[in-house]
């Protein structure tokens, strides 16, 4: 029994030796360690000073950072001994360990780096205009973005840009960080390319979608359906009714409801075909007019206008409208001396009154319109004038009274 005891005991001891050995071990080599600017460390809060704040790095190792980092806009400090905080190496001289919650230039552009190698997007802000393109600040590097590669769209100086922050890829990092070259361009296209292919697989040739007329050409519009994606509207699908121009219906920036017709590739591009005319109700073929006989149109005391087309002895033929002709009798002129048939000519215009129609027989008796007055007047004086019997019966009664 007392052998066992001595046996543990004995095991107790040497773990416990290996384990202040391994202490020891890293003691020594935190107290070994060196720091260089630009080290992320992590550490202790020993004590919270006014202006400075000592900081634990490892058995007998200290660093100071400013108090400063840890107040917040009303000057509250957030943190408080015994606290471990993340701090970055800004310095190192005479033993005085410098440290920051900023991180370095050099971290910078680390951090930089690993994006460019990782096709990582950083966010920047675009902080003036220059020759071919604008300055973006990027984790306090000035970096260049051509302009090219500001915006999917064209766009001449880029100012609308300046003052605004985006999301860039890095597209060249060289010379530690003093020549840095991004791209806003590409996350677009890479963005656009997703939302393409999502509003294609949900909406299949036939779908009804919306969209925006974007440009107008003489052969029709593009329109766009979706960032990236357009389709072409041809003239002869705007409208059912023949269209010179794309303009006389359709304006740009004007949002429409169009038909997917066919989607194609060609050359490696994707052609959409779009119809508008195919969303709207197709207008109803109006009603063909009733056949009207012309013959119909006249009746015995209507006046109307036509044209002489014929002269014959026996009077004159007029047109009174296409395929329509009637017949003046020269007995009908001849108490009317103000017209005289041999004085007309043909294609003279002239004013006749209708005095029979026999539809079925398709002929048409004309004769000059009657004046009221002047009728009125002619049997007046009929009546104003005796009869020649009644004048002859009192010449004779005159004569027997005389003798």
């Amino acid at each position: 029994m007392n052998d066992t005891r001595d046996r543990d005991a004995g095991s107790g001891g040497e773990e416990s030796a290996e384990d202040f050995s391994a202490l020891l071990g890293e003691s020594l080599e935190a107290a070994e360690k060196t720091f260089s600017v630009g080290d992320k460390v992590r550490g202790e809060i020993l004590v919270v000073g006014r202006e400075d704040s000592s900081v634990a790095l490892g058995p007998g190792r200290e660093g100071v950072v400013a108090t400063a980092d840890f107040r917040d806009a009303d000057g509250i400090c957030s943190v408080r001994a015994g606290d471990v905080v993340d701090l970055f190496v800004t310095s190192v001289r005479h033993n005085e360990i410098r440290l920051s919650k900023n991180p370095t230039d050099k971290n910078l552009a680390e951090d930089l780096k690993e994006a460019f190698d990782l096709k990582r997007p950083v966010e920047g802000r675009v902080v003036e205009a220059c020759k071919g393109g604008l300055r973006v600040s990027v984790k306090g590097k000035t970096a260049f973005c051509p302009i090219s590669q500001i915006d999917t769209k064209r766009t001449e100086t880029g100012a609308e840009f300046i003052g605004k922050t985006f999301t860039f890829v890095l597209t060249e990092f060289s010379e530690g960080g003093r020549n840095i070259v991004v791209s806003r361009r590409k996350l677009l296209e890479e963005e656009q390319g997703r939302a393409a292919d999502a509003f294609l697989a949900a909406n299949p040739d036939g779908a009804v979608v919306a969209g925006t007329v974007v440009r107008l050409e003489k052969f029709g519009a593009f329109v766009e359906l979706v960032p990236g994606v357009e389709g072409l509207l041809h003239v002869s699908e705007i409208a059912w009714s023949r269209i010179e121009s794309p303009s006389e219906i359709l304006s740009v920036g004007q949002a429409v409801s169009v038909k997917i017709l066919k989607r194609e590739t060609v050359d490696g591009r994707l052609k959409i075909s779009l119809s508008l005319k195919q969303v709207t109700e197709r207008p109803a073929t109006p009603a063909a007019p009733p056949v009207v006989d012309p013959w119909s149109k006249y009746s015995a005391g209507q006046v109307v206008e036509g044209k002489i087309t014929r002269k014959e002895v026996y009077g004159l033929f007029i047109q009174l409208e296409p395929g329509v002709v009637g017949l003046l009798h020269q007995s009908k002129t001849s108490d009317r001396p103000e017209i005289q048939l041999e004085r007309v000519k043909v294609g003279d215009a002239i004013s006749v009154q209708v005095a029979e129609v026999k539809l079925g027989e398709r002929r048409i008796s004309l004769e000059l319109p009657r004046d009221p007055d002047a009728d009125e007047w002619r049997q007046r004086q009929q009546e104003d004038q005796p009869s020649s019997a009644m004048a002859d019966v009192l010449r004779a009664a005159l004569e027997k009274k005389k003798r």
